[in-house]
Formats: structure tokens, C-alpha cells, sequence
């Protein structure tokens, strides 16, 4: 397959800069797979799609405010530092900018009285660091202190502080994403509890968006792009919940991309989820059978996206491309503080 294949034409303006007035206020496009009907409704509209028995499997990952900017402290230059994942202790993996000022040995201050200092240890191939951190106190206070939200290259503001609440799901709690589920955004708690009322059953596993997520593939041939591999956990109620549904005929409903890659990883031979904690790589594209999720909840996605292909394995390729095309003309909003679609 040739990556071309997921393309497609996207107006700028339809590219959505800043969250829905309300969570669940969004539009909804909901389609039939067995009929390939499409209908737009909004996203407050989704309880008439879950049935009791169902259960809804959402990421819990927590958004960190992984984007820190500091300076070098030789120098005195402006950097930007973006944290990609805690390597060990006070040691992280981190994308810098512009990284032709940073060197091994360097030293980057943050913070107004340079409370926090971090020293790069080395260099990788990919363009990252390793860094190691130094401050007094409670590191993730600090950064809650001293960093913004790391909000996706294409919203073309800086983070505000309605992004510290509105790019983070309602159900977060799990600290360590450098990017939101973003499909989880539209739920609010009235919403879940709602979907419980009704006999839905919920279910969270953790997946850590590391920030491969806004990496373009950059082969031609679909088979030879390489994931990021991504640290997960499952806990043994929510593989009991998950493997049950599935024993007593219910269906499975992934709440984004993240949490179906977290089930699809954990499933064993057997066709059953197993508990645990791992890292996975792996890359769904047309061709893949599903092994545990039956729908899917999820955003509009980037052309030549890992994630349109996901889709696309979930569905026709052609006919996924299709609604994309329905929802440019239909103005739908784009991307993560965009609408929702869900894949029944």
C-alpha cells in the first residue's frame, strides 16, 4: 500500500484552533459499516448508539505540561524544550529546540528564578536528548508550575489556561501523555454517568502518547514505516470487564485510537485481554483483523496519518475517504479540538 492512499483535501480553515463551547457540544458523525449510511448528528446524541451491555474502554492517560521553555545557561539563548517520556527517575527523552544550539554538557534553565535546571547527557539519532533534571520540591509540581500544555503543532496559538482543563479528558488521572486522547475530550461526566444509567459498562487503560503521535510517515510504502513504541498498563478489573462483555455477546466500544492500540496489544492468542503493563509499536492498517474492538469513537485525523490507516482498517478505505470528503463539505471541524465521529 502506498501512503498516498490516505490522503486527502483539507480546507485550513477547517482545522479546529480551539475546543467546542461545551465538551459534548460537538458534531457527530455516525456511521453504519453494514449499511454504510452516514448520519450527522451531535456528540450528546451518542447515548442512542450504546446499547446496555456495552462497554465503553477509555484511555486515563493525563496530559503533563510537558512544553517548558528556558534558556541556555551559557549563552543565554532561548530554547524550547518538548518532554517526550520519562527514561528513569529525573532523566527524560526530550525533543529540543533548536537543537543545533544544544549540546551534551550543556545546561538549560527554567523557570523566573531558575528553579529548575536541566543537564543533556546525550544525543540520539532521532534528534532527541536525554536530559537529566535538577530542582528542589515535587518535579511534576514544578512543571504544573513552569510548563505550558503541549498543544499539537497545527493549533497555531500558544496554550492558555483553558487548555490546562479542556485538553485533558474528564477521567484523567494517570500522569505521563505529552499529547490528549483526544476522542475522550467530548465526554462529560454527566455523559458517563448517563451511559452507566443505561447499562454501559466502562472500562480505563492507561497508554502514554508519546510525541511520535505528530511525527508524519515519511515512506512511501505503508509496510515499511516503523511505529513509536508507547508504554501501556491494563489492570486485571478492567480485562475482566473487557473479556465478560465480550463472553456475554456485548460489544466493545474503544474511546479513541490509543485505547483500541492498548486492548488490540494486550490481547493474547486466546482472543482474551491480558493484564499487564508492556510497551507496544504496534501499526494497524488495512489488512488487520480486529481482535477485541467491535466500534470506535474517535476525531477526524491528519492525511497520511498511522491513525487514518487505523481507521481505515476498521472500515473500507474508499469509503472512509468518502466521509472524509462528506464531512469537509458538511464543514465538520478537524483534528483534535475538532468533531467526533464514531464507527459502529
Amino acid at each position: 500500500m502506498n501512503v498516498n492512499d490516505f490522503d486527502y483535501e483539507l480546507p485550513q480553515e477547517l482545522i479546529a484552533q480551539k475546543p467546542s463551547d461545551k465538551r459534548d457540544g460537538c458534531r457527530l458523525m455516525v456511521i453504519h459499516r453494514d449499511s454504510g449510511m452516514i448520519e450527522h448528528r451531535m456528540f450528546s446524541d451518542i447515548l442512542e448508539y450504546l446499547e446496555p451491555g456495552d462497554s465503553l474502554v477509555m484511555n486515563d492517560s493525563k496530559v503533563i505540561p510537558a512544553r517548558l521553555f528556558g534558556t541556555r545557561e551559557k549563552t543565554g539563548a532561548r530554547i524550547e524544550f518538548l518532554l517526550s517520556k520519562r527514561v528513569e527517575g529525573d532523566r527524560w527523552e526530550t525533543l529540543v529546540r533548536p537543537g543545533r544550539r544544544v549540546r551534551t554538557g550543556d545546561v538549560i534553565v527554567f523557570g523566573e528564578n531558575g528553579e529548575l535546571r536541566a543537564k543533556v547527557l546525550s544525543s540520539s539519532e532521532g534528534g532527541t536528548r536525554i536530559v537529566e533534571f535538577e530542582y528542589e520540591g515535587i518535579f511534576m509540581e514544578l512543571l504544573e508550575k513552569i510548563g505550558s500544555m503541549p498543544l499539537p503543532p497545527y493549533i497555531e496559538r500558544s496554550a492558555g489556561e483553558e487548555d490546562r482543563d479542556r485538553y485533558q479528558t474528564v477521567y484523567a488521572r494517570e500522569e505521563g501523555s505529552v499529547a490528549a486522547p483526544t476522542a475522550g475530550l467530548h465526554f462529560t461526566e454527566e455523559l458517563l454517568d448517563a451511559a452507566r444509567a443505561k447499562g454501559v459498562k466502562t472500562a480505563f487503560v492507561t497508554l502514554h502518547v508519546g510525541i511520535g503521535t505528530f511525527r508524519p510517515v515519511k515512506v512511501e510504502r505503508v509496510e515499511d514505516h516503523h511505529m513509536h513504541f508507547e508504554e501501556y498498563s491494563v489492570s486485571e478489573e478492567a480485562a475482566e470487564l473487557i473479556n465478560s462483555t465480550k463472553a456475554a455477546g456485548g460489544r466493545i466500544i474503544c474511546v479513541g485510537t490509543t485505547s483500541c492500540r492498548t486492548i488490540e496489544s494486550a490481547c493474547g492468542e486466546d482472543g482474551r485481554v491480558k493484564a499487564g503493563s508492556s510497551s507496544t509499536g504496534i501499526f494497524i492498517y488495512p489488512g488487520y483483523r480486529y481482535k477485541v474492538l467491535d466500534c470506535l469513537i474517535t476525531n477526524f485525523h491528519l492525511p497520511k496519518s498511522t491513525l487514518m490507516m487505523l481507521v481505515s482498517a476498521l472500515y473500507d478505505t474508499e469509503k472512509m475517504l468518502d466521509a472524509y470528503r462528506i464531512a469537509v463539505e458538511e464543514r465538520y471541524r478537524f483534528f483534535s479540538y475538532g468533531d467526533a465521529m464514531i464507527i459502529l
